[in-house]
């Protein structure tokens, strides 16, 4: 970190091009990102999809719904059909065609008649298949002859939610930076103070889409992705940049080398320039638990790696790096920028909040009371979680005004068959069809039964269910056909995928789960010593998310809400990818608080304060901080809920609800109420254990803080000079004489 200062100027210098030059690498990064993963692969389901796709089976990744006043059996109707279908299958990236008109196939008719659907399977992986439908749909949808034509299906859908997406992303900037931008002017009293989070952001974001780019080569990375960066990123960079600052203003009023309370008869010695000490002295604190809280998100978003779905790992590598990103630039950047702004960006008032000072002592004296009465709050807004149900992401996360969801939900009401409720049996060839049919027919929720035989794999069956995919009748039903299916037989469709995709999350996420857990306990007690406080936060973690969860569920899956949200569609389901990259970031962010906190309280304990004063220093030094940090990351997120999508106004009014929870009822009453009942056995830890016991950790934290006042002095010698390097002005003000450098 000294050497990082030594040039201040050159060093931000250096950190501008290195973001010019990301900005060039990311540039178009948003063309090269593809919509889907939301399924998990090599299950029973991915492979009956697989078989059928080569078979010309599968579900169309592009369906045309033709629409004809005079019914689609007319003469000049027929005629302008199969001109469709001719058009659709000679275009390139187009591997088959299904059409009415080529194939009189009664599910491919609307009921009353006068609408008939046209398919198409996509050549190439998703990426392809969206590039294609791109070019292809303007050119066939719109009033042709006696045909009203429109588009939906997957591909489709991923080329109208990109669009959505992209647009979301410049509105959610236009907002939440100004936004943002008057909080912490208003928050740090300062504008230039205010800027610092922003480069911060911005050098953040700007690295992650660099290597979001260079990602895509290598795997598919989701179009959120870039969404979550920008949100994930300048919501770290307001946190981080705040704790900086705050204690660079803390150490600046001092004056001097900080110097433990705790260590007797000492006094600390007066220098000529009090910037430089602030900066050694925050960047040997504060800059320490930046960088663990940086690596505990990372972490955080690391454990959705395990899962068996390409839409998280992309989510968790776009996570992993603006988190450390964001750590990186405001350790490169800020004390660069401390040193050359100097008293400029240091004035301010107290550094502690007397309302979370008053708070903190109501709490202190009656902590059972208020603890108790928080955990039962939490539990009550937890409870609609009991209920939750888990789908698959459709056209309906689209606006219903765009092109894709009108057509699905019409195609849904018309026809008597729609291929979401449809699922297909690919059965040995040696298997009885017609005696499993039977059987199949009298299953309940079965609503017809077809028979068909593919080339090369034998009979097939296509069942069309009564009930949604999400539904728990749907999901009796899959588990009913594999049940009665002879052996070798395979089940396709949306409630089987569903199912197997369930399955195949519930099987790793114990290991996610352990990983996070591990992880985090590691990392808490790294930075307080304490064996207790790391399990403390894990469990306060988890019943912060699950009342975060039952508010989501209330609102999205149930309904509510929906005018102070915006109109979206109710699907009675939650995404089952949504709930988990939420958890992710809100653990994260959650444990980015408690590190701050605990921090702050481990530092006031080690100082010789008791227990129930050393938590109220440190609920009082940190709580506006906290909040502060909470309402920038609301903002930030928040205003994902403004978007059209309902995946990310779920995740944005999610995460918006998860922080601010967190940082008021959590933070605020619930761990000072727990801190202080816990007593001196928040600092015990095993005597093997480096500074083990209360009695250890206040022994060896003292004789820490002799060593940091050494070495403070020598580091505060190094940045005075570096600081006249830089300003040319010694700290009267007056011109350096020749010979005041870094290396006198």
């Amino acid at each position: 970190m000294t050497r990082m200062t030594a040039r201040p100027r050159l060093v931000l210098l250096l950190a501008a091009l290195v973001a010019a030059l990301c900005a060039i690498a990311g540039a178009g990064t948003h063309e090269r990102l593809a919509n889907g993963g939301y399924t998990a692969k090599d299950t029973e389901a991915d492979r009956a999809a697989a078989m059928l796709a080569r078979a010309g089976a599968a579900p169309p990744d592009l369906v045309l719904l033709a629409r004809s006043a005079t019914g689609v059996d007319a003469a000049a109707v027929r005629r302008a059909g199969l001109g469709l279908t001719r058009e659709l299958a000679a275009a390139d990236g187009v591997a088959s065609t299904r059409s009415y008109w080529v194939t009189p196939d009664a599910l491919l008719r609307s009921e009353d008649g006068r609408a008939a659907l046209v398919t198409a399977d996509l050549a190439g992986a998703d990426r392809e298949a969206t590039a294609t439908a791109r070019d292809l749909v303007p050119k066939l949808t719109g009033r042709r002859g006696p045909l009203d034509v429109s588009a939906t299906g997957g591909s489709w859908v991923s080329v109208q939610a990109a669009e959505a997406s992209e647009r979301d992303l410049v509105t959610a900037e236009l907002i939440a930076a100004p936004l943002t931008l008057l909080l912490l002017v208003v928050a740090l009293r300062s504008l230039l103070a205010a800027l610092v989070p922003v480069v911060i952001g911005v050098l953040a974001v700007a690295g992650t889409t660099a290597l979001l780019r260079a990602l895509t080569y290598a795997m598919p990375v989701s179009v959120f992705a870039m969404n979550l960066t920008t949100a994930l990123g300048f919501g770290l960079a307001v946190d981080y940049g705040l704790f900086l600052i705050t204690r660079f203003r803390e150490e600046l009023r001092h004056g001097l080398v900080a110097v433990p309370d705790a260590v007797p008869d000492a006094v600390p010695d007066a220098v000529p320039d009090a910037v430089p000490d602030a900066v050694a002295r925050t960047v040997r604190t504060a800059g320490r638990t930046v960088a663990v809280s940086a690596c505990t998100v990372a972490l955080a978003m690391a454990a959705l790696l395990v899962l068996p779905l390409p839409f998280l790992r992309s989510m968790a590598c776009a996570g992993m790096a603006v988190a450390l990103l964001a750590a990186a630039a405001a350790l490169a950047v800020v004390p660069p920028l401390l040193l050359l702004l100097g008293e400029r960006i240091g004035r301010t008032g107290r550094p502690d909040s007397p309302l979370w000072r008053r708070a903190a002592t109501v709490v202190a004296r009656r902590p059972a009371r208020y603890g108790i009465g928080c955990a039962v709050a939490l539990v009550l807004c937890a409870m609609p979680f009991g209920h939750v149900r888990f789908g698959l992401v459709d056209e309906r996360t689209l606006p219903a005004s765009t092109e894709a969801h009108a057509t699905g939900e019409e195609i849904r009401d018309r026809f008597a068959a729609p291929a979401e409720r449809t699922l297909t049996v690919v059965l040995p060839k040696a298997a009885d069809a017609q005696e499993y049919r039977q059987r199949v027919a009298v299953l309940d929720g079965v609503a017809a039964v077809r028979p068909a035989t593919l080339p090369r794999f034998g009979p097939v069956l296509t069942v069309v269910g009564t009930a949604q995919p999400s539904s728990a009748a749907a999901q009796r039903l899959v588990a009913d056909l594999r049940a009665t299916a002879p052996e070798g037989a395979q089940v396709a469709g949306r409630a089987a995928m569903l199912a197997d995709t369930k399955a195949a999350v519930a099987e790793r996420l114990p290991l996610a789960g352990g990983l996070l857990a591990v992880t985090t306990w590691a990392m808490l007690f790294l930075l307080t010593r304490s064996v207790l406080l790391p399990f403390k936060a894990l469990l306060v973690g988890a019943l912060s998310l699950t009342a975060s969860f039952g508010l989501v569920v209330h609102i999205f899956q149930d309904g509510h809400l929906r005018g102070a949200l915006g109109e979206f569609t109710v699907t009675g389901a939650l995404d089952l990818t949504l709930p988990l990259l939420m958890a992710a970031v809100a653990f994260g962010l959650a444990i980015d608080y408690e590190i701050f906190l605990l921090s702050r309280v481990r530092e006031q304990w080690l100082r010789g304060l008791d227990n129930r004063d050393a938590v109220v220093e440190g609920v009082a030094r940190t709580g506006r901080l906290v909040t502060t940090a909470a309402l920038a990351v609301a903002v930030v997120t928040g205003v994902l809920a403004t978007s059209g999508l309902t995946v990310l106004k779920l995740l944005g009014t999610g995460l918006a609800v998860a922080v601010l929870l967190d940082a008021t009822l959590v933070r605020g009453i619930l761990v000072p109420a727990f801190l202080t009942l816990a007593g001196r056995a928040n600092w015990w830890a095993p005597a093997w254990l480096p500074r083990g016991g209360p009695t250890g950790c206040r022994e060896q934290g003292v004789r820490r803080g002799v060593r940091l006042q050494a070495s403070g002095r020598r580091a505060a010698a190094q940045l005075r000079g570096w600081a006249v390097a830089a300003t040319g002005r010694t700290a009267a003000g007056a011109p350096a004489r020749r010979g005041d450098s870094a290396g006198r």
